[in-house]
């Protein structure tokens, strides 16, 4: 039995979408289809737009201005997070953006009084993800990493 070049990658982008990160993020995505533009559109056709490899990275140049469809990947990256925190505890955590028009600011998602993330961005126009599979790391971490500070300090995450 051979076995081609293509069956890692695949079989890795399979497993990324079988993510509960991911799978929340199709669902946002597919929430906000309000025209069903993309009704016929695969899971992995939706989260295309946010892969980003090396090759794309290099050709945006390094200081730009954040366009319409990347503020929308970055804002709804970060609700699919607070969604999936949301999941797991049953507290809302809101995501917070502050991006000026150059693509600098900062990102806070909070629980109550709680702030379970706190990050300075930059280069939010060039705002992706290497593959599927960073895609789903990277999500659920931040949602693992958050539910851990829930956890330290659970009184004021529920004040």
């Amino acid at each position: 039995m051979s076995v081609t070049a293509g069956t890692p990658v695949v079989n890795e982008d399979e497993a990324a979408l079988a993510t509960p990160f991911v799978k929340c993020l199709v669902r946002l995505i597919r929430a906000q289809d309000t025209y069903g533009s993309q009704d016929g559109a695969s899971d992995a056709e939706l989260l295309a737009r946010f892969i980003v490899n090396e090759q794309q990275r290099r050709e945006i140049p390094i200081i730009g201005d954040p366009d319409a469809d990347v503020m929308w990947r970055f804002n709804i990256f970060y609700t699919a997070v607070g969604l999936s925190i949301e999941a797991r505890t049953r507290l809302v955590a809101s995501p917070i953006t502050m991006i000026s028009h150059e693509g600098f600011g900062r990102v806070l998602l909070t629980t109550g009084r709680l702030v379970v993330f706190s990050k300075t961005v930059r280069d939010v126009h060039r705002f992706g993800f290497a593959t599927l599979r960073k895609l789903a790391e990277a999500g659920a971490k931040l949602v693992d990493d958050a539910i851990a500070a829930i956890e330290a300090y659970p009184e004021v995450a529920r004040a």
